[in-house]
């Protein structure tokens, strides 16, 4: 009577077996399917960060021809002339930089910049949050 098959003993013993089986198979199908999404992540973020790298590199090459616009069309002589030459060659720079640099490489100069610079950054920030607080409260 030790060994019956239809023993209570026996069936608890089957559904306990039976329910780990269960809970480990949910468990390895959990875990496959968070993989799965896991990598459509890192693949939608890759493609994220691609576009904004192109983006940026197209907004360099716009600076750039906007200063040669300027450079072609602005005035040449006087106080004028001077602002305009300044204004051409900030956004040449800046185009140039954005387009070969694009925002990844933006990225990694901030960063560098506020490990060099840890306290001002701070402070930048706190004040770049006071005006953006203060012109959404109008």
């Amino acid at each position: 009577m030790a060994n019956q098959p239809n023993s209570p003993k026996n069936i608890k013993d089957q559904l306990t077996g039976a329910a780990q089986q269960a809970g480990a198979e949910v468990k390895d199908r959990a875990q496959q399917a968070a993989g799965a999404v896991a990598e459509k992540g890192r693949d939608v973020a890759s493609n994220v960060g691609k576009r904004a790298d192109d983006a940026a590199g197209m907004v360099g090459e716009r600076m750039q021809s906007a200063a040669e616009s300027l450079r072609r069309g602005g005035p040449h002589e006087g106080y004028l002339g001077s602002a305009s030459t300044a204004v051409a060659g900030a956004l040449e720079k800046g185009g140039k930089y954005l387009r070969e640099e694009k925002l990844s490489g933006l990225a990694e100069d901030l960063t560098e910049v506020v490990k060099k610079y840890p306290i001002q950054a701070v402070l930048i920030g706190f004040g770049l949050g006071f005006l953006m607080a203060h012109s959404n409260r109008g």
